[in-house]
């Protein structure tokens, strides 16, 4: 009954009890830290639409729309010392039945296609950053050992390039009607549950502020001979 593998039981128990309820504290702490995103700009620079191959292991030529986008979010917030990492990302949004030359049916969900994402890691984090031994360095020094960093989250891009294209199942996407640019973010802690931007206020957290552009249209097809005349 009292053998040393007991013991050892016993002890590892203990042991796991323990971290079970450290866990659920330090999780449990989020709740009571005030959180407020907010999205100052969001705005297209640049719209085009051409035809070609929108990947190298694409096997067939197809219409891809490239969007150009202004972005000043504050994001700050969202870090605690619980934080190990912020994901976000900006879709573009569409109806259903507004893409030129196609029809649907009415009870098919909205079309959403990622356009650009990024990862923003914690100072405790940056070592999990896919990023180069001088990008890391100059990450460390601006967090000197601190747990939270104001400046992490403070997004400014200007008139930044898609990282992904926008295709269409059918093939076609120009001229289509009513897209929106809409910014996501998904924040991932140490310990404790995945939370994802929100669209009402739940007590200390704030719903986000802004993240969604005005309506755009994409343009037509822009064909080779249309550039080569604007060339001459």
């Amino acid at each position: 009954m009292y053998s040393s593998l007991v013991r050892i039981q016993n002890t590892f128990g203990f042991f796991t009890t323990v971290a079970f309820v450290v866990a659920a504290f330090i999780a449990a702490s989020d709740f009571v830290t005030p959180r407020a995103p907010v999205v100052n700009v969001l705005k297209t620079t640049n719209l085009q639409v051409v035809r070609g191959r929108p990947h190298y292991y694409s096997s067939k030529k197809e219409e891809y729309a490239i969007i150009k986008f202004t972005l000043d979010a504050d994001l700050s917030s969202l870090f605690t010392w619980n934080t190990k990492q912020l994901f976000v990302y900006i879709t573009a949004e569409w109806p259903s039945t507004s893409v030129s030359g196609t029809t649907l049916p009415s009870n098919v969900t909205s079309n959403q296609a990622v356009i650009w994402d990024t990862i923003i890691t914690s100072p405790s984090a940056d070592h999990l950053a896919n990023i180069g031994p001088i990008a890391l360095k100059k990450l460390r020094k601006s967090a000197a050992g601190k747990p939270i960093d104001p400046s992490r989250g403070k997004i400014t891009l200007k008139n930044q390039r898609p990282k992904y294209q926008i295709t269409h199942p059918s093939g076609k996407i120009a001229e289509t009607e009513d897209v929106t640019l809409r910014l996501h973010y998904n924040v991932q802690p140490w310990v404790g549950v995945l939370t994802w931007n929100q669209n009402a206020d739940y007590g200390l957290w704030n719903a986000l502020g802004g993240g969604l552009s005005k309506k755009f249209n994409l343009p037509a097809l822009k064909k080779k001979d249309e550039g080569k005349k604007a060339k001459a």
